[in-house]
């Protein structure tokens, strides 16, 4: 049986691997924080094993999370010179290729959506060959795997350390924005933990009238919304919300469709990810890859179809949940 974990465990070592090019790089700078930054979160993902089978402690995992931040946040992590092809040769080979090029990243969910769906029922001797419950992770974790197989016969690369360096490239490239979602999202799980959630729906109760369905949906998604651009991840704004508003109101006092209030208003949170900077993967992060003038603009650029798609949750919620 395939496990998820072997999946984190493959994460963790690309990582490891990055870091060891970032400590020869002497192209960066900061090359030292930038090789710990990385190599430590690789180690988490080996080490986080023994925390969830309870054969080591958690604490570690905090300090080193500690030291991740204080590195990232005093500016100790840089930008290299991978090891790769020049911007000439990349283009030139872009017109070669044209639109096979494609072809890798369509492998990914193609791949995915087949160990979902079909090889999740595959079993030998009796036992899955997937990991109940984890098909859709190891299906995204064996597609990247294909995709990069594919591509490299694409471009006929036969070198495994050149996507290995591209790929610490753009790494480098994106910094700690890229640990942001997953950041947040632990945000989420605090803020529920702690309550957040029950405050905000007793507020909400007291001040929405009673049997106001049409208000409540739209409070619900504008708060998803509102929360995700305060969160910058609508993962995490989700159980706020819903603890507060989707669940007790919508769904158990007005008998709302579940499945149809809480997939759309989450598509109402992401509203919210199109118009906040702490989304820095999806709106800083792009800006600077593309040199962009104002690192603002996509935001500026997706604020009507933010606003569009938020007015089109609420009606479908309104008119098709009750």
């Amino acid at each position: 049986m395939i496990r998820a974990e072997w999946f984190f465990w493959l994460v963790g070592a690309v990582f490891v691997a990055m870091a060891l090019q970032m400590v020869r790089d002497r192209s960066n700078a900061r090359r030292l924080g930038s090789a710990a930054f990385w190599g430590l979160l690789g180690l988490c993902f080996l080490y986080s094993t023994w925390v969830t089978e309870k054969r080591a402690p958690a604490e570690p995992l905090g300090v080193a999370v500690l030291v991740m931040v204080c590195l990232a946040g005093f500016g100790r992590t840089g930008r290299g010179t991978p090891r790769t092809t020049t911007a000439e040769q990349r283009t030139a080979a872009a017109e070669r290729l044209g639109s096979k090029l494609f072809i890798p990243a369509l492998t990914i969910p193609v791949v995915a959506v087949l160990c979902a769906s079909l090889v999740k029922h595959w079993t030998i001797e009796g036992r899955p060959v997937l990991e109940p419950g984890s098909e859709t992770i190891l299906g995204l974790g064996i597609g990247s795997i294909a995709g990069l197989a594919v591509a490299m016969f694409v471009v006929r690369e036969r070198r495994a350390a050149v996507p290995v360096h591209a790929g610490r490239g753009l790494l480098e490239a994106m910094g700690w924005a890229l640990l942001l979602p997953q950041l947040l999202a632990v945000l989420g799980s605090i803020f529920q933990v702690s309550g957040v959630g029950d405050q905000v729906g007793r507020i909400t109760e007291s001040v929405l009238p009673e049997g106001q369905k049409y208000l409540a949906v739209t409070v619900y998604c504008v708060g998803m919304a509102l929360f995700t651009v305060i969160m910058g991840n609508a993962f995490a704004a989700f159980p706020v919300m819903t603890a507060a508003i989707g669940w007790p109101v919508l769904i158990e006092q007005m008998h709302g469709n579940p499945p149809a209030i809480l997939a759309v208003g989450m598509l109402a949170g992401f509203c919210g990810t199109l118009v906040t900077p702490m989304a820095a993967n999806f709106n800083l992060v792009p800006a600077a890859l593309l040199e962009l003038k104002d690192q603002y603009g996509p935001i500026k650029a997706q604020i009507p179809t933010a606003g569009a798609m938020l007015a089109c949750n609420i009606l479908i919620i309104s008119l098709f949940a009750f």
